[in-house]
């Protein structure tokens, strides 16, 4: 498990591109075979992979926690993004298709992760965070995330949210996971900005076409800075940074959080105009 330590927004101001990618940007998710871990110290968040083949993989567990086990004193989302999967948690066997999300709560001691057909790997995305309280494992399927439709087409935003880990979706301690589809056409996410100077956010982008890309904004509204992001790569998004992106065609990314509250709607907008 590497890890990313939490720099303010003077630094990043600082920072040329190669420095943007090795604080805010996770190459890695995915690997065959593997699960990759990055623990961020925003909010002690903890954003990976487990890309099962032949083999179950079991959710390790590094001993920079100095727990018992993982979820010893943290609770996991994983969404899978890839082809039909099972997480056994405990001797209890969860399917996943794809867009398929399951929480698993503080407490559970054996987590496995697994693919039904090795050639057609599942892909789980993994958020973890610090949890004091136990709420049961749940699965919560695509067409259970109540999906609801925004933006326009006019403005280039038009998407699909679908919302797994909230407060009206599956209950968590402070985790909230989510995906965001946008239509054929439309290619910003999350615009106009905002910021929510009460949590951090991840963001994993994937359903992008070979040779695709999106162009991640981060940074303070009056000092943004860019990324490009191929398909499959995961942004570490400060409290205090904006968070928004436009690609070079459609795609889909899952958002997650972990902070002060679990209300999705919790954010300070910032419009277009004061943008720099």
């Amino acid at each position: 498990m590497t890890q990313r330590f939490a720099i303010s927004a003077r630094e990043t101001a600082g920072l040329n591109t190669a420095g943007l990618r090795e604080h805010f940007l996770i190459e890695n998710i995915f690997t065959p075979g593997a699960i990759e871990l990055t623990y961020t110290h925003y909010d002690r968040m903890i954003v990976g992979g487990a890309m099962p083949t032949e083999a179950g993989l079991p959710l390790p567990n590094p001993g920079n926690l100095k727990a018992n086990y993982f979820l010893e004193r943290r609770e996991l989302g994983a969404l899978n993004v890839g082809g039909a999967g099972q997480i056994v948690v405990d001797g209890t066997t969860y399917d996943l298709g794809n867009q398929d999300c399951l929480y698993v709560g503080k407490g559970s001691q054996q987590v496995e992760f697994k693919s039904v057909n090795a050639a057609e790997p599942a892909k789980f995305y993994l958020l973890s965070a610090p949890a004091h309280k136990e709420y049961p494992t749940t699965r919560r399927t695509q067409t259970e995330a109540t999906p609801v439709q925004m933006g326009a087409q006019e403005t280039a935003n038009e998407r699909t949210i679908y919302k797994y880990i909230y407060n009206e979706g599956i209950a968590s301690c402070q985790l909230v996971m989510g995906l965001t589809q946008l239509k054929t056409g439309s290619v910003w996410n999350t615009m106009p900005s905002h910021v929510h100077d009460r949590r951090m956010e991840a963001y994993l982008y994937f359903n992008m076409n070979d040779g695709q890309r999106v162009l991640h904004l981060l940074g303070e509204p009056q000092e943004t800075r860019p990324l490009w992001v191929s398909n499959e790569q995961a942004i570490l998004s400060p409290p205090w940074s904006i968070h928004t992106g436009c690609g070079s065609a459609a795609y889909a990314f899952i958002w997650g959080m972990a902070g002060e509250n679990l209300e999705y709607t919790d954010m300070d907008a910032v419009a277009l105009a004061d943008l720099r």
